[in-house]
């Protein structure tokens, strides 16, 4: 039995999403096939040969262009049981209905492609040599539990198996201050997230769980891209401190094991607070940078989004990390319904006053609320009102901010970063407060003192930025 795994995008990094569940095909005696469509041209053949196609929609750039993807598998391969797996699959699960697909799995998905795997194989086994299948194409009672994310089971994981997929070397790769660059790979020691910020995809899906990963798999995995070359690690969990003695006991196993390596993680700014004494250790360990989605500076904003921590915490956190050694990386959702032209200015503001521009990817400051199918954001009466239907095209409910300025001044700002992706952070930053400024009818502040010096940043160009293109995905 043949499997065809594709992943049309996953930040950059070489695809986790691929290389767990081909361990538990192959585990199964399938033959597997995985596909970087970000990296390598589908061929036809391959979707022509599959009895399993499974792509992997990890985040909403990833679901919009696997859609051209999903309807050409159909049309040329109509037996194949096609599944949708991750993140965005459940929060799109009609659209990816009406495209053919058959199986729609969220959390913890791959004993679910992997049972399915054995239906289809006793399917097969049952039906006479040389008989056409006639199998229906349907959402199974255990995709629908899967999607649902209530009562995830606790997997006893494989080592994820990257055989097949391109080298490390073909994807981003860690820019240090100096100008140097580090071959980077990337794991999961954690899925899901305690916490139920509203804005997040994680939410809809494991509703307040995580799941851990079991220790010995992850340093396998770790130790496995170390041997493939690379010489850092990204930690993918939503939140890598919400099980903090797990994570401190990879992170510390990994160190003695290769002290050479350096890691990023994700943390929020509520986590760095909680759990400050542990910062020190991560920077002994040899944590490039700590990412943390900061979202707003506005409380108000901060409360809609349930983010569980204020302005003052962030300027707490800001302080704390600087004093432990540990580099802090703010994201933000720079344009939302709630900002006005004086908000955004004090945002570019507070991040100089901080002396984080060269912190902050020029990109964050184009961010602009999404609001897909399934998040917890409609349930605010204070953004229903503003939104537009759902748009099947972008998969998501359009808005219009109140003061047609802020969405000029958004396209403007987008446009101008989406350029210079790669160009100078202060450079950028000057342009963008100097316009920010001028379009709110304020003085221009002076340009930000000194040379770039960049902290150490994953060199991966595109960030849920542009509007998806699919010819970026190389179908044939």
């Amino acid at each position: 039995m043949r499997a065809l795994l594709i992943s049309t995008y996953e930040l950059g990094r070489q695809p986790f999403g691929l290389a767990s569940p081909a361990a538990w095909l192959r585990r199964a005696g399938w033959d597997v096939e995985c596909v970087d469509a970000a990296k390598d041209r589908l061929q036809e053949a391959s979707i022509r040969a599959a009895d399993l196609i499974g792509v992997h929609l990890p985040m909403h750039t990833a679901t919009r262009l696997a859609g051209p993807l999903l309807q050409k598998a159909r049309r040329l391969n109509q037996p194949a049981r096609i599944c949708a797996y991750g993140l965005y699959a459940p929060l799109n699960a009609s659209w990816l209905r009406s495209l053919g697909v058959d199986e729609v799995l969220g959390g913890e998905f791959e004993a679910d492609l992997a049972a399915i795997a054995r239906d289809i194989a006793s399917s097969h086994e049952r039906r006479p040599q040389n008989t056409p299948s006639t199998q229906s194409h349907h959402f199974s009672a255990g995709s629908a539990d899967s999607a649902g994310g209530r009562g995830l089971p606790r997997l006893q994981f494989l080592i994820p198996d990257r055989s097949g997929l391109p080298p490390l070397a073909r994807y981003a790769t860690l820019l240090m201050a100096d100008g140097t660059r580090k071959a980077a790979g990337s794991t999961e020691a954690s899925r899901g997230c305690k916490h139920l910020c509203r804005h997040c995809p994680v939410v809809p899906v494991y509703h307040g769980q995580f799941r851990v990963v079991q220790p010995e798999v992850v340093l396998a995995d770790v130790a496995a891209q170390i041997a493939a070359g690379a010489q850092h690690i990204t930690f993918g969990d939503p939140d890598f401190f919400n099980g903090p003695t797990h994570a401190m006991h990879i992170i510390d196993a990994m160190h003695a094991a290769h002290p050479e390596v350096s890691f990023d993680v994700t943390i929020k700014i509520e986590h760095l607070l909680q759990h400050r004494r542990l910062l020190s250790r991560l920077a002994d360990c040899g944590c490039a940078f700590v990412t943390s989605a900061v979202e707003s500076l506005d409380d108000r904003v901060l409360a809609f989004l349930d983010k569980g921590h204020t302005r003052a915490d962030f300027l707490e956190a800001t302080a704390i990390c600087r004093a432990a050694g540990v580099t802090l990386v703010p994201t933000f959702v720079a344009f939302h319904p709630w900002l006005s032209l004086r908000d955004y200015c004090d945002l570019l503001g507070t991040i100089a006053e901080l002396d984080l521009v060269d912190h902050v990817a020029p990109i964050q400051l184009a961010i602009r609320l999404l609001v897909p199918e399934g998040s917890l954001l409609l349930d605010l009466p204070e953004l229903r009102a503003r939104l537009d239907t759902f748009d099947p095209a972008t998969l998501a409910y359009p808005w219009t901010h109140p003061d047609p300025r802020v969405d000029a001044l958004h396209r403007d700002v987008t446009s101008l970063v989406g350029t210079r992706l790669t160009a100078d952070r202060r450079a950028s930053f000057d342009e963008i407060r100097a316009l920010a400024h001028d379009r709110a009818g304020l003085p221009r502040p002076e340009p930000v003192a000194g040379t770039s010096a960049p902290v150490p940043y994953i060199n991966e160009p595109w960030y849920c930025c542009a509007e998806p293109n699919p010819d970026d995905v190389r179908l044939i």
